[in-house]
């Protein structure tokens, strides 16, 4: 998957296409939402209806998908779905599941793209499910929005640019989300897996 450039302005700013998929960061409210079909400014029941079936239905196949990896690995965890806006939730809950996350989240990260692979397989569409295991990204999401607010008063009493290391787009997404509400814009640069955010100065 590939991400373009974008940055990201704040709330009062006009808001950017979103058009990355790498950057769909994957995680809750990610780029790339889409919005529902509207009569008079209001959402059609249908395509609600059309909508949450379509996500729950891929969340039951990321479930039956990953409970048959956990039977073949031998590693006990329980599924918990749900549906946020437009993206199914799958988290696997266990007592020791860490080899499923890896050191950086990449095996994490690997896993939820075979999940997605394997939605796409059985319903021809593409899929921006999210996948958690034992809580790791919603702790992941903690820090990094610590980090960018940090960051944030840094570079608003500095007035110069602050580049932070190379971070997944998941990871990516939720810094920009949280500079922007910071009330400053970031951006980011340069190329994958190197690929980082920059946060700008007012």
């Amino acid at each position: 998957m590939s991400e373009t450039d974008e940055t990201t302005a704040p709330p009062s700013a006009v808001a950017e296409p979103e058009a990355e998929v790498a950057e769909v960061v994957s995680d809750p409210g990610a780029h790339g939402e889409t919005e529902a079909e509207t009569v008079g400014g209001t959402p059609t029941e249908a395509s609600d209806v059309s909508l949450q079936d379509r996500l729950e239905q891929e969340g039951d196949i990321a479930a039956d998908y990953l409970e048959e990896l956990l039977d073949i690995a031998d590693l006990d965890g329980d599924l918990d779905m749900d549906v946020e806006g437009d993206r199914a939730i799958v988290s696997i809950v266990g007592a020791d599941l860490t080899q499923l996350v890896g050191g950086e989240g990449e095996v994490l990260d690997a896993l939820q793209e075979l999940t997605r692979l394997a939605v796409y397989r059985e319903t021809g569409e593409r899929s921006r499910l999210m996948l958690d295991v034992s809580g790791h990204r919603a702790e992941r999401r903690r820090e990094l929005e610590k980090l960018a607010a940090t960051t944030a008063e840094q570079v608003k009493e500095s007035g110069e640019r602050v580049a932070l290391r190379p971070m997944t787009p998941f990871e990516r997404k939720v810094v920009h989300d949280a500079v922007a509400a910071a009330g400053l814009t970031s951006e980011s640069e340069g190329v994958e897996p190197r690929r980082y955010v920059v946060v700008l100065p007012a």
